[in-house]
């Protein structure tokens, strides 16, 4: 069951990186992934994020990178 069920997440990850940036690989998909978790923690837990920026600030630089990729992908989709 569990394997089924990690098989369906990723579908629908997938599915949403297409839906999201017009396109879909295992690159943008990871990245996508990322984003989502972090998002989802932000909301739920910032200031967990927030010790996690402080603590780890190359990784708050590299996910900035992240975002910004899937905003400019997600603008030039939503152009389409």
């Amino acid at each position: 069951m569990k394997q089924n069920l990690t098989e369906q997440i990723d579908g629908l990850m997938e599915k949403y990186t297409e839906l999201l940036l017009g396109e879909t690989n295992p690159e943008l998909k990871e990245k996508v992934q990322i984003w989502v978790i972090y998002s989802f923690i932000a909301k739920q837990m910032p200031h967990l994020v927030k010790h996690w920026n402080e603590v780890y600030p190359e990784g708050k630089s590299g996910l900035k990178e992240i975002i910004l990729e899937i905003k400019q992908l997600n603008d030039e989709n939503r152009k389409k």
